[in-house]
């Protein structure tokens, strides 16, 4: 685990949110990120800033219950992050994304509960994984407008050996995290391309890739 100072969380969460817009994973005001600080408090974006606009003045401080420690509204899925900061005391950084792509695939495919990913070189950008010849859930879980809800769904099917350190809601976007903002950013790029590369697949598979 890394944890930083607020004004170098609050530096690197405006770079990653301007990363992940102009990856198109950022689209309007969604997504939220969070980096673990070193006095124990997590630093949160603001509740409802477009992410490839982010100032410094749009990332805040709260506590380990989500309590606000300077006034300011925090994203309401922030219990989210504190829930992965709770379960994998690692954690140092939490990033949710908004693709096209992984929103796609879960309304697709309506009743999964987990999407596997093998057999790709992609997997090495994982932390702990060295082989693509390896096989990897990402757990699907349905949104909720109660946080609660989506943390206990989420933190059981976290628990089964093999899961990514990253998972889906439907319809809604991935969440990712790694023991700093690097590896946090790299697993989420990593699963957002192969997800990709999945769909690209069932398209080619099914003829209708263009």
């Amino acid at each position: 685990m890394a944890a930083s100072s607020f004004a170098e969380a609050r530096s690197g969460i405006v770079a990653v949110g301007r990363w992940l817009d102009s990856k198109g994973w950022a689209p309007a005001t969604s997504g939220n990120y969070s980096v673990r600080l070193d006095d124990g408090s997590f630093a949160v974006t603001v509740s409802g800033r477009h992410k490839g606009r982010l100032t410094e003045d749009d990332v805040m401080r709260v506590d380990a219950s989500g309590t606000s420690l300077d006034g300011k509204k925090p994203s309401a899925e922030t219990a989210l992050h504190l829930a992965l900061y709770r379960d994998f005391p690692e954690t140092g950084a939490v990033l949710h994304s908004h693709s096209a792509t992984a929103v796609g695939l879960t309304r697709a495919f309506p009743d999964l509960t987990g999407w596997t990913l093998q057999g790709h070189e992609m997997l090495k950008a994982l932390p702990g994984t060295t082989t693509h010849e390896t096989r990897i859930v990402l757990p699907i879980v349905d949104n909720s407008q109660d946080m609660a809800v989506i943390d206990a769904k989420m933190s059981s099917l976290l628990a089964k050996p093999g899961s990514a350190p990253a998972y889906l809601i439907r319809a809604h976007g991935l969440y990712g995290w790694g023991k700093d903002l690097a590896e946090a950013e790299r697993v989420i790029e990593a699963v957002e391309w192969m997800i990709a590369a999945e769909l690209a697949e069932i398209g080619f598979r099914n003829g209708s890739a263009t």
